[in-house]
């Protein structure tokens, strides 16, 4: 651990990284890579015939991940600025070929492109795109951000298209998590509270109108509020989740003991957090949600220290990215919310939300160094530029002893004049 937070610390920026956002990170990827293993072994046996499987796949995914988070936190994050609308539209693209009937189907959704061996699932870069975004923007448009016009409707329109193109394939969680990114950036960055309200008065009723309009969403609502009589067929998996927790109990039953990963479908994925509740119990869930909260709590910071509104905006916007996204994951899986296909992040099985988690961390770790260091200079017509020379007489004046007496020139001589004469 300390090998690592030193290769992070090491940098040409203005300094260390914070170190606790630094070990928090790679103590949640390291947890996960342990989570996942135990998870899945049955179904790696049973189904790969390998008990290794998903260990091995998830260990490279983390080991890749904590390279790119190493590459990205030294790279300075204001180098981003020019390939935003670069960035956003690869995701769009990539959004745009996973509906056209070259998405890998998974769970009735086809949320992922092949390429080869590798699967890719746009909608996780599509948040990180969006948060670049808007930072991007947000920044550019601060002093019109209260305007509807100028400070809310283009970004709605963007952040729109987004949600659109998720809920086409179809990720209705996904699309949530884009509208609460761009609702909180919105309101940090200033935006009239009168808009932002009415947004979201739009957005729940839209939000329940595809609801009712899909029947398998509502159909699956239903079940979720009626678990205990769908507890066999659509609401088997969040009734398995809730019985995970509850076996648990206060100190779980012991890493690599639990049972529910015979019967919850996905237990190393989206439901990764019912293992680590029947294992772990309540007092290992605690430090879990101890750790992301934490892990929000120093990057908040990072976004208040910087003092550059485009890495503030990015710093905030990417940790309240984490945050939510946990706090819906672990919503879902202890039955609190509908099922939907959120990761838990740094933790669950997959090269996407993991790669892209790690990245998103980066940038952070990068805003964390704090703001650029710059010496005032002022240029002088003989000697050329020469360092500000305020700092340079305060420091002299703690030093030198002030004349005191009779001897004690009454003023000091302009420069280029004589001294003023001081009558006897």
């Amino acid at each position: 651990m300390k090998t690592l937070l030193a290769l992070f610390s090491r940098s040409r920026r203005t300094g260390p990284v914070d170190p606790v956002l630094a070990a928090m990170a790679i103590a949640l990827v390291g947890f996960g890579v342990v989570m996942v293993y135990s998870a899945s072994v049955i179904e790696a046996t049973v189904v790969h015939r390998d008990p290794q499987y998903f260990l091995k796949r998830q260990a490279i995914y983390a080991l890749v991940g904590l390279v790119t988070m190493l590459v990205v936190s030294r790279i300075d994050y204001r180098k981003l600025r020019p390939f935003t609308y670069v960035i956003l539209g690869a995701v769009i693209f990539l959004l745009g070929l996973s509906i056209t009937g070259l998405g890998h189907s998974g769970g009735g959704a086809a949320r992922w492109l092949r390429i080869g061996p590798v699967n890719i699932q746009p909608s996780e870069a599509a948040k990180l795109a969006l948060v670049l975004w808007l930072g991007y923007s947000l920044d550019k448009k601060q002093e019109r951000i209260k305007t509807f016009g100028v400070g809310i409707l283009p970004h709605l329109i963007i952040a729109g298209g987004l949600m659109v193109l998720c809920l086409k394939q179809p990720d209705f969680g996904g699309a949530v998590v884009l509208l609460a990114l761009t609702f909180t950036m919105l309101f940090v960055a200033g935006a009239r509270l009168f808009w932002l309200v009415g947004v979201a008065m739009v957005g729940a009723a839209f939000g329940g109108w595809l609801i009712w309009s899909a029947s398998y969403r509502y159909e699956r609502i239903l079940a979720w509020w009626h678990m205990d009589q769908h507890r066999q067929d659509l609401a088997y998996q969040p009734f398995q989740s809730v019985m995970s927790f509850g076996s648990g109990e206060a100190s779980g039953l012991g890493l690599g003991h639990g049972f529910q990963v015979l019967y919850l479908p996905e237990a190393h994925n989206d439901f990764i957090s019912a293992i680590i509740g029947e294992e772990l119990g309540f007092i290992g869930i605690l430090a879990l949600c101890a750790t992301y909260l934490l892990l929000v709590a120093r990057g908040v910071r990072a976004a208040l220290a910087v003092g550059d509104d485009y890495g503030a905006y990015l710093a905030f916007g990417i940790s309240v990215l984490f945050g939510l996204q946990a706090l819906l994951n672990l919503g879902v899986a202890m039955a609190i919310l509908p099922t939907k296909g959120l990761t838990l992040p740094f933790i669950s099985y997959g090269g996407s939300s993991l790669l892209v988690n790690a990245a998103a961390m980066g940038i952070v770790l990068n805003i964390s160094r704090g703001p650029p260091v710059t010496a005032n200079v002022r240029t002088d017509e003989a000697t050329g530029p020469q360092p500000e020379a305020s700092a340079m007489l305060a420091s002299e004046a703690d030093f030198s002893p002030e004349p005191e007496g009779p001897g004690a020139p009454a003023e000091t001589p302009p420069a280029g004049g004589r001294a003023a004469e001081v009558p006897a």
